[in-house]
């Protein structure tokens, strides 16, 4: 059902072709809303099993432009999830400790342990978007050997690699892009704007990268296409419609953990009498 929404390089990602409000799974709302609350009753369940297990962990990565919905997703989606074994992340601009390591460093450090779910709130894609846009590749310094005009396609390749060793090491990389259209861009800054409750999320930064939008939508064409995996897939979702977005995201992750198929570990026959013998004192 949700293929529709993946890519994993088996075919071309091309933002003009893809409709940023469609509900075309669930057009009625209420429904959506019904399927996405029976979504985290399995959600939970398998999350206790990966827990238990061991054997694997994952990462949901969420990309978007400004006021596309992401930490409203992540807070009403995710937070079905137990806080044991799970970890959110925001990847802000990197701190000075940051920049003076690799641009994957503050990734790996956040790499979720076997039977832990990561969360991460923008991540390493900011490296070709942002470094893409602004042109980062000219003011950042780098050793004498090192060619700066490469250094984008060479990132590419970089994250490519990095999410298949992850996946070699029993670490999935799950990657959803929420996908807004300018116009409720537009809306929901607006919106920001007039109502005081909202007034905080709105910073004069947001609109100021809202003039560089059609060179974000080409960076994050480029991007998809560029690192969508068999192993790292990128999801598109349809964002201008929140409530529809949230439950596709549900769907999204239910699908990973099932496919994921975690399982309590089975308890040996030794162990077993050994409880038999806790009881019996008890």
């Amino acid at each position: 059902m949700i293929n529709k929404y993946k890519y994993d390089g088996s075919r071309k990602f091309k933002l003009t072709k893809v409709s940023t409000d469609e509900t075309s799974l669930e057009p009625d709302r209420k429904k959506a809303e019904a399927k996405m609350q029976k979504n985290f009753e399995k959600i939970q369940e398998l999350q206790r099993k990966l827990y238990a297990e061991k054997k694997e962990g994952v990462i949901f990565l969420f990309q978007a432009m400004d006021a596309a919905g992401k930490d409203g997703t992540i807070s009403a989606v995710l937070s079905c999830l137990s806080p044991h074994g799970v970890n959110e992340t925001s990847f802000k601009s990197p701190s000075s400790i940051e920049l003076s390591h690799d641009y994957l460093w503050r990734v790996a450090v956040n790499a979720p342990m076997r039977g832990d779910i990561a969360i991460f709130n923008r991540s390493h894609y900011e490296e070709v978007l942002i470094y893409r846009v602004k042109k980062l590749w000219k003011t950042q310094s780098h050793a004498d050997r090192i060619d700066p005009e490469k250094q984008l396609d060479q990132r590419y390749k970089d994250i490519r690699n990095f999410e298949r060793y992850l996946w070699n090491n029993s670490v999935r990389t799950v990657k959803i892009f929420l996908n807004v259209s300018k116009k409720e861009q537009a809306k929901r800054f607006l919106s920001r704007i007039e109502e005081p409750e909202k007034n905080w999320k709105f910073s004069g930064s947001d609109f100021e990268e809202r003039k560089y939008w059609d060179e974000y939508q080409e960076a994050f064409e480029i991007a998809i296409n560029r690192t969508s995996t068999e192993e790292a897939p990128w999801y598109v979702v349809p964002a201008d419609h929140k409530w529809y977005m949230r439950y596709i995201v549900s769907e999204i992750i239910l699908h990973t953990l099932e496919e994921m198929d975690p399982k309590y570990p089975e308890v040996t026959k030794e162990r077993l009498e050994e409880f038999a013998g806790y009881k019996a004192e008890l």
